[in-house]
């Protein structure tokens, strides 16, 4: 089958499956609206901007882990599995990836899709290389290919590597093995956290100094 034709039918089932996704699970997102609201003070939701599809920004959503405004104190970006910024609520959340859930909605609006590479932060992309920056040619996504085979245990480089080579093997059938990898990558706790000296990005220190974290 066709690349572009299987990217339309890819467009078509994240669709479907968003709005599925969306429905089905609106009483859970509830529950944990109520969950997050009573265990600690800040908003339900947190966003950020990331980068997706041919560079374009775009606001991500996540239920709430952490305290308010973590990123702009402690280690900034950083997040250790004792990381004392993360709530109660936080970590059952974290542990099983429940906290990216409210990215259905990104899929549905055509920011994300369900599989493809991990939607990047905007000061990443000034540390791509020419080929590095071709993970950009698609969609981002929910889960893939780097998420299934070692997650935050990878270093950035090797993250990348894998990032490229979903974008030169794409197929609907290489998603469909992606997806039924992926419940088992979110139930396990291996790569739930990267260690310290996997999060520098190509020998950059990703963790904001205190002169350059917002006020």
């Amino acid at each position: 089958m066709r690349r572009s034709l299987q990217l339309s039918l890819k467009r078509a089932l994240d669709i479907c499956a968003a709005l599925l996704g969306l429905i089905v699970l609106s009483p859970f997102f509830i529950v944990i609206a109520i969950a997050i609201a009573l265990d600690s003070r800040g908003p339900i939701l947190f966003s950020q901007d990331r980068v997706g599809l041919r560079g374009k920004q775009f606001r991500i959503f996540k239920f709430r882990t952490m305290v308010e405004n973590a990123e702009h104190t402690g280690t900034g970006l950083y997040v250790s599995h004792d990381d004392a910024r993360i709530t109660r609520v936080g970590k059952m959340l974290r542990r099983f990836s429940l906290d990216e859930l409210p990215q259905v909605w990104n899929v549905f609006r055509g920011e994300m899709s369900l599989v493809g590479p991990r939607p990047a932060l905007p000061y990443h992309i000034d540390h791509y290389s020419s080929n590095q920056r071709r993970r950009l040619s698609v969609r981002p996504g929910l889960t893939g290919w780097s998420q299934v085979n070692g997650r935050n245990r990878l270093t950035w480089p090797e993250r990348l590597e894998k990032d490229v080579w979903y974008v030169d093997h794409f197929s609907l059938w290489l998603d469909a093995r992606i997806l039924a990898r992926t419940p088992a990558a979110w139930l396990s706790s291996k790569g739930l956290y990267a260690a310290r000296e996997n999060f520098s990005f190509s020998g950059h220190d990703d963790i904001p100094s205190p002169s350059k974290r917002k006020p």
